[in-house]
């Protein structure tokens, strides 16, 4: 009865369209509705997942730049008429099973979305996420909180000066400290310059501070509407119990209204357009006179057509991805910049859609050429065209993307519908893969330039151009700095004497009294009113994960029987224990390149095609795997990881015996596209920090001595005697994967070349199971002259927000305190540091967590304190030694550790973690028994015994902005 309420007949795009529609692609069928009191849109897609979905979103179209949106989405959560407790969103983490909660401010609309695999906590969560979005308390305090507040510096004392403070304005600084974030806002600002586009949804910092709670409030009232709304679920739970709850805690208590909330097209120019800006200079760039960044940014049609829309994705892919691409061709290969621009690509997240190209990393007197350059790849992708091979590896590698199964599927498909669905595009269309990818086929059968035509009108011909430079600038910090100061005067000039009272005492002390009081007088209900779980809930037993373990040509394979859609996933593990010591520091180099060289008969440019047309992906990538059982044991090796369709298993491993026999090193183009490699993996941004890494390698003039090493490095880790490996299959292919493992050993066995043996330092072989009597061991070592010490390092950044941590040594996975330390930092994070780092510090997040490698975590990020931030760990270990906490805090923190644990899997890592780590579905459920058990007087006894001063080494590291009393304390070591 209760879809009679929704309109049937009257859908999305009109009456002609069905309302339940297979989606055999996806293995879904969808039902679209909308309802008839209040115009509210609804899709669901029913699918045989567990891990159940919903969101609810809305077109959010600011005119400022304040970030409104972003600031209400924030506020919303803090509070509503069902659950006026203080931050149920937050609280609601501890009290479920969610597998994900989150909400997104995009650039046109806001999104809510949850998932779960447990029925009643979807309901419970859904009843939440209704009465946030739609009956919000909106109180000031929260959005002073969570927006943007004028505070003395020390709330408790009316002399410190006044400064600006909020969660969002500390985000948004985070944000526009980060140069690639900052080009990518002024690119979408000046491409789209006529509506909400040319505004900060987020908010700019200068901005934040002129809105008000009263435009706040209003913009919930005209944005936060049933009639402005799409919602969405996804899995195997029943639709008709989704609209039930819906229509009664929602949509029955409004009428329909007429949003002003549309998009309209942005104004064709009739002429291309050039801007510059400004960033700060990256301090770590490997060449200080190489930081300019040049785009070309081309307007494109309309989200909504989308054929049209999933023609032009592809057209980017086959401009700009891999080494057979022409823009990589003519703009990564000469080594004009460091890499492309992180905007580079299609972009279908606003109404229009968008295509960028260009660099970063160049030399300002580069500017010219790589104009050229591009005008001048565009002229011969329009008179060649793109060979056939290379679209038949990209429709391929969306055949694949169809197949793999990932585990937050739901959410990927709420993210991929939501910007062509929040311009009333027909979201079912946009799922209808295959149907799109014959129309794209046949388009390209009946005109062979069928691509050319739509890069001369989308590119050659298309005058709605935009030409972007970015430099650095010496004063960009300073002049950040100069604004806010100078905004912050004029707000304070602005002040009244009763201003600074109300500042002093409600926006001051009331607020600090409503952050530190584990008990809040001004509230209507306690945390009592939210919806929870029981720990009763939680299944007492874990799903077991059946295992064959087997040999290949004398090697251990792992074969797992899984559901995995007509797909195949292989991974080896190769230990480099007898590698010496003076080629451990290029193994990370050795994995980013390895795969990229060419081999056999291919040359890089070959191997990187067959690679697309055969499989998923193949990559090396270094691991260091702490033991389960002691500290300071540990297994140090590379992964080989690889899928491929079930069709294509001999060409997978084919690929892999050329890598392992018949790798490229020496030639003259193998030189080049190393050092190219070299120079893209050191183009990141200044906070990734580096030590002899592939950016100082590609700045040598003679490569020749780097690159010897390589070879000796592959004799040691691609070696059948170091190896392990793990397939991951359909039972009916199962025989086939294996067998074609038994053919790659004996085909690299063939191959093996004598290498001098070199004794590790310290060897404890370790059977990965060891009741299964299988041969597959981890061979785990250890530093002899390696002994904790207490540190703490600065690291100066140029950033004007911190990132804190410190880390203690505690116990590894299969101690018995382990459980209760996993227990103890949820609940610290929940109830002690939440509150004092993020409500009243200010910073956009921060906790503890336990670690498998058994540190223990504290840390913060975004946060405009440093040392400050360091005390409320302390105080959260002295608060966690007091015992200030009950069993109702014991139970939720329990409720958050379960909902990690059991957090779902995806076919292609089944039994990942035995093959890996050596843990055994025993051993987890061991560690499920002891989480059950954590008392109350275990949580007080490991803080003591574990996190008190002196107790343990611990480690203290904080990345920020200059910070002149660490400086000058000698405790501290600043790099």
């Amino acid at each position: 009865d209760i879809v009679r309420i929704w309109n049937k007949t009257k859908t999305l795009r009109g009456p002609s369209k069905k309302l339940v529609t297979a989606v055999p692609d996806l293995f879904l069928t969808s039902v679209k509705l909308s309802h008839d009191a209040t115009g509210a849109q609804y899709l669901h897609a029913a699918r045989d997942d567990s891990n159940n979905l919903f969101s609810v979103q809305f077109r959010t179209t600011p005119m400022d730049s304040t970030g409104v949106p972003h600031i209400l989405e924030h506020t919303v959560l803090c509070g509503s008429q069902r659950f006026p407790c203080r931050d149920p969103f937050f609280k609601m983490l501890n009290r479920s099973l969610s597998t994900f909660m989150n909400a997104f401010t995009a650039s046109d609309y806001t999104m809510y979305p949850f998932s779960t695999q447990n029925a009643k906590d979807f309901q419970n969560l859904l009843s939440v996420y209704l009465d946030a979005v739609f009956f919000p308390c909106l109180r000031e305090l929260d959005f002073c909180q969570e927006g943007w507040r004028l505070e003395h510096e020390t709330p408790t004392d009316p002399s410190s000066r006044l400064m600006f403070k909020g969660v969002v304005f500390n985000e948004m600084k985070g944000v526009f400290s980060d140069n690639e974030s900052l080009y990518a806002q002024h690119l979408q600002n000046k491409l789209l310059p006529d509506h909400t586009y040319a505004v900060v949804s987020g908010g700019a910092p200068l901005d934040i501070p002129d809105l008000t709670w009263e435009q706040l409030k209003h913009f919930h009232a005209t944005h936060y509407h049933p009639s402005n709304a799409r919602f969405f679920t996804y899995g195997d739970l029943p639709l008709e119990q989704h609209l039930q709850q819906i229509e009664k805690e929602a949509l029955s208590k409004f009428e329909r209204t007429e949003p002003n909330t549309a998009v309209p097209p942005q104004a064709h120019w009739d002429k291309p357009r050039v801007d510059h800006v400004t960033c700060r200079p990256d301090a770590l760039a490997p060449d200080p006179m190489k930081q300019n960044t040049l785009c070309m940014s081309y307007l494109l049609g309309d989200i909504t057509d989308t054929f049209e829309a999933f023609t032009l994705s592809l057209l980017s892919s086959l401009m700009i991805s891999g080494p057979n691409s022409p823009f990589y061709k003519a703009l990564i290969e000469p080594e004009i910049g460091s890499d492309f621009s992180s905007s580079v690509g299609f972009d279908g997240s606003t109404r229009q859609a968008s295509f960028t190209i260009g660099l970063q990393g160049m030399a300002e007197d580069n500017t010219e050429t790589v104009k050229h350059i591009i005008a001048q790849t565009i002229d011969d992708i329009v008179a060649t065209g793109f060979e056939e091979e290379q679209i038949e590896a990209l429709l391929h590698k969306i055949e694949i993307q169809m197949k793999h199964q990932s585990t937050s599927f739901g959410l990927a498909l709420a993210s991929y519908i939501a910007s062509c669905w929040n311009h009333d595009g027909d979201p079912v269309q946009l799922l209808k893969i295959s149907e799109n990818v014959s129309r794209f086929q046949q388009c390209l059968k009946e005109n062979p330039r069928y691509l050319q035509d739509k890069v001369q009108h989308y590119f050659k011909d298309n005058t709605h151009r935009l030409t972007l430079t970015m430099s650095p600038d010496e004063r960009f910090l300073e002049k950040q700095a100069e604004a806010e100061e100078q905004k912050l005067q004029e707000k304070i000039q602005n002040l009244s004497d009763a201003d600074h009272k109300d500042i002093y005492e409600k926006a001051g002390l009331m607020l600090l009294l409503l952050q530190v009081c584990s008990c809040w007088p001004f509230r209507a209900q306690d945390a009592s009113c939210l919806p929870a779980l029981k720990v009763s809930d939680i299944e007492p037993i874990i799903p077991y994960t059946p295992v064959q373990l087997g040999t290949a040509g004398g090697v251990p394979v792992q074969c797992c029987e899984q559901p995995t859609n007509g797909m195949v996933y292989f991974r080896a593990m190769c230990n480099l224990n007898s590698l010496p010591e003076d080629l451990k520091i290029y193994v990370p180099l050795f994995c980013s390149v390895i795969t990229k060289l060419g081999c056999g008969e291919l040359d890089y440019r070959q191997q990187a095609q067959r690679i697309e047309l055969k499989t998923g992906g193949m990559s090396v990538s270094p691991q260091i795997i702490p033991d389960t059982d002691q500290l300071d044991l540990y297994e140090q090796g590379i992964m080989l990881s690889s899928s491929c369709l079930e069709r294509n298993l001999p060409d997978m491993f084919q690929l892999w015996s050329d890598i392992f026999n018949r790798l490229v090193f020496f030639q003259e183009t193998e030189k080049e596209i190393f050092k190219s490699l070299c120079k893209s993996a050191s183009a990141r941004p200044a906070g990734d920090l580096q030590r002899d890494g592939p950016g100082e390698i590609a700045e040598l003039t003679d490569l020749t001595s780097v690159l010897r090493k390589l070879p000796r490095i592959k004799r040691h880790l691609l070696n059948p005697e170091n190896m392990r490996c793990a397939v991951n299959a359909t039972p009916q292919k199962m025989s086939d994967a294996a067998g074609e493992v038994e053919r790659f050993m004996g085909n690299i066995a063939a191959n093996r070349k004598e290498r001098k043996p070199v004794r590790p330092t310290v060897v404890e072989v370790r059977p990965l199971d060891p009741q299964a009597g299988s041969s597959a061991s981890r061979k785990l070592i250890s530093e002899p002259h390696f002994k904790p010490c207490q540190m703490k390092t600065y690291f100066q950044l140029p950033f004007n927000v911190n990132f804190v941590s410190e880390c203690v040594r505690t116990v590894p996975f299969s101690h018995a305190d382990y459980a209760s330390l996993c227990i103890l930092a949820r609940m610290m994070t929940a109830k002690f540091l939440h509150g004092e780092i993020r409500e009243k510090g200010g910073a956009y997040g921060g906790g503890a967590r336990m670690g498998g490698g058994g540190l223990f975590s504290f840390y913060s990020y975004r946060d405009p304190n440093s040392t400050q931030t360091l005390s409320a760990f302390r105080g959260g270990v002295e608060w966690a030694r007091a015992g200030k906490f009950t069993q109702q805090d014991i139970d939720e923190a329990k409720l958050s550790v379960f909902s990690a644990v059991d957090a779902p899997v995806a076919p292609s890592d089944k039994g990942l973690g035995r093959f890996l780590n050596g843990i055994t579905d025993e051993m987890k459920q061991r560690h499920r028994e002891r989480l059950f058990a954590v008392t109350n007087k275990n949580l007080t006894d490991v803080a003591g015994r574990y996190l008190g001063v002196g107790q343990q080494t611990c480690g203290v590291a904080i990345l920020g902005p200059e910070n002149e009393s660490i400086r000058k304390d000698p405790s501290w070591v600043v790099k």
